[in-house]
């Protein structure tokens, strides 16, 4: 097969080096830094450059890009992809790129899938790519109505191929309103932690916890905000729910309401313990 990647940052850099590490496919790959694509050829995670003459031969697009960089790039490309081929975002929002590609691609030659593969770090850019990243990792996918099931299968099968653990299929709105809840809250939260006054004086008294509270605020402010914003209504009521459970611990210490507090906590644990069983 031939993959075309476009954008070679964590997660298409990875993409790239996680196919060549699986395969032998051939992988072109598009960056707007001339040093990711140096970078990318001296590893050997591609072949070569993705160019307007070689669209046509690939088999497979992914487009990791931002949202809106990556339907503007899909749609200024819709008659260069080859027939029969599959173009797949790795977007973190569905229904903004869904809802402009999908009508997009009816009546095309090739097929558009939305996808997210869920992994990541909180460094950028291809020095931080991994062939391994997508070791334990799903790769979600949302086909368009009526896509074909063959279709379906088949991009099922190469992302098991190129190092993904499970493929998850999905509609654009579930997969944000999962995403609003697993990941963008907990950026919200992380970003909103590192705040507190008392967190420049961490050093000597903070452990795993205050790791792994703090991990993800190390971030891309501009992806994500393009993300939340992207998200906006299911990203509120995940914050919304938040606000209400805090205000519950709040008022149970506020009122020194021993019974309350201890309640709260235990059905904190056995949510988790259920949660962990569930795996």
């Amino acid at each position: 097969m031939i993959f075309g990647i476009v954008g070679l940052g964590l997660i298409g850099g990875s993409l790239a080096r996680s196919i060549k590490f699986h395969s032998s496919h051939t992988v072109y790959g598009l960056d707007k830094k001339e040093t990711a694509l140096l970078q990318a050829r001296m590893v050997g995670a591609i072949d070569g450059e993705l160019t307007e003459e070689n669209i046509g031969d690939c088999d497979m697009v992914l487009v990791a890009l931002y949202p809106e960089d990556a339907v503007n790039w899909v749609l200024a490309h819709l008659n260069s992809f080859k027939p029969g081929s599959l173009v797949v975002d790795c977007c973190g929002v569905k229904r903004f790129v869904c809802d402009r590609l999908y009508p997009a691609f009816e009546g095309s030659r090739a097929a558009f899938m939305g996808g997210h593969p869920m992994a990541g770090r909180e460094r950028s850019g291809f020095t931080y790519a991994q062939d391994d990243l997508f070791e334990n990792a799903s790769m979600i996918l949302a086909p368009a109505p009526g896509t074909e099931i063959e279709t379906i299968r088949r991009a099922k099968e190469i992302f098991l191929s190129i190092g993904f653990a499970k493929v998850r299929f999905t509609t654009p709105r579930e997969h944000d309103e999962m995403i609003a809840f697993t990941s963008q809250l907990a950026h919200v939260v992380s970003s909103a932690y590192v705040k507190t006054p008392l967190a420049p004086k961490h050093k000597g008294f903070s452990a795993g916890s205050f790791r792994d509270m703090t991990r993800v605020a190390r971030l891309n402010e501009d992806m994500w905000t393009e993300l939340f914003l992207e998200n906006d209504d299911l990203l509120l009521t995940q914050i919304e729910a938040l606000i209400t459970n805090l205000q519950e611990y709040y008022d149970a210490m506020k009122n020194r309401d021993e019974e309350r507090l201890r309640f709260l906590l235990r059905e904190g644990r056995e949510i988790k313990e259920g949660l962990e069983e569930g795996n």
